[in-house]
């Protein structure tokens, strides 16, 4: 069950660059995400993974963003870079889910009230919520009808992605009520690039929402 009185988690998607993981960690970020996903604007390779995990380590978690990979490299991914989560993000099924727990969850993408339902079906006590764009995995900017997600989140840890950014962080909040929020492009000056100010705005506009 979610912990209504924890603290918001606040994630940053999408680091390609030490600065940037730098960045996020001083400005609040609680974790950050390095996208392995082949096709991806963001995406970083093994080298780049490191150096980032080993200058941030231990002050944010790192979250490994994957599609359709294989198992047995999802466990060596997970190892050689030292995340601490693997994000699920592509067709896996819950049986794969279920295999890798418990440092891991499913990304769901979510646009009807049938998506949601089956997004129950994942285990795990995290869920990730993206908004469903056909032919892509993430990172469209659309974001996610709140009364599609609000059953989840009150059952689930959901982490709120889709279109966030520091103009609208604070109303999904207060109307989803999730256990964490994730963003990519809403904070960036260009893909894979953040933008300092934006990511400040960015976790401050969550955080105030909660207080509030």
């Amino acid at each position: 069950m979610t912990n209504r009185s924890a603290p918001l988690r606040v994630k940053i998607c999408g680091i390609t660059r030490v600065i940037d993981a730098v960045l996020a960690a001083d400005a609040g970020a609680d974790m950050i995400g390095l996208n392995f996903v082949e096709g991806s604007p963001r995406r970083v390779d093994l080298r780049a993974a490191r150096e980032i995990a080993e200058r941030v380590r231990g002050q944010v978690e790192l979250v490994g963003v994957v599609a359709d990979e294989d198992e047995a490299r999802l466990v060596e991914l997970q190892r050689d870079v030292g995340l601490d989560w693997l994000q699920l993000h592509g067709d896996e099924p819950p049986e794969r889910v279920r295999r890798l727990l418990p440092r891991a969850f499913k990304a769901v993408r979510v646009g009807s009230a049938e998506d949601a339902s089956l997004a129950m079906a994942y285990p795990g006590e995290i869920l990730l919520v993206d908004a469903r764009v056909e032919g892509q995995l993430g990172g469209t900017g659309v974001r996610v009808d709140p009364a599609l997600v609000q059953p989840l989140a009150a059952t689930r840890r959901v982490m709120l992605a889709g279109g966030l950014k520091p103009g609208n962080v604070a109303d999904a909040v207060r109307a989803v009520g999730p256990w964490g929020v994730d963003t990519a492009s809403g904070v960036e000056s260009a893909p894979g690039i953040k933008d300092p100010d934006r990511v400040a705005a960015f976790i401050a506009a969550a955080r105030e929402a909660v207080s509030s």
